[in-house]
């Protein structure tokens, strides 16, 4: 079951960041699949490979990687994200 897409509270994997020509600091984050743009404002001192949780476009909340997985895993179970892709054995 799928509702309308919205903020959920889905934690985000820093992929890359840097630093705008106006001085904001940004990264792509990968929320699951769907990578995003978001702000490091708040938390300048995250890094590739960090987990957030992101609100409005800004970085608000730092998780380690246990929490993030544990996280999404819920929301997997409760139907909030889509199952994880299965991997298919090598023959």
């Amino acid at each position: 079951m799928r509702g309308p897409d919205m903020c959920l509270g889905v934690p985000g994997r820093i992929i890359d960041r840097w630093q705008a020509d106006d001085g904001a600091l940004l990264a792509h984050a990968d929320f699951v699949g769907e990578v995003r743009v978001i702000r490091l404002n708040y938390l300048p001192d995250l890094d590739v490979g960090d987990y957030t949780i992101v609100h409005a476009g800004f970085a608000l909340t730092r998780l380690d990687q246990a929490e993030a997985d544990k996280t999404i895993a819920l929301m997997r179970e409760v139907d909030l994200l889509e199952p994880a892709p299965t991997v298919s054995p090598q023959n």
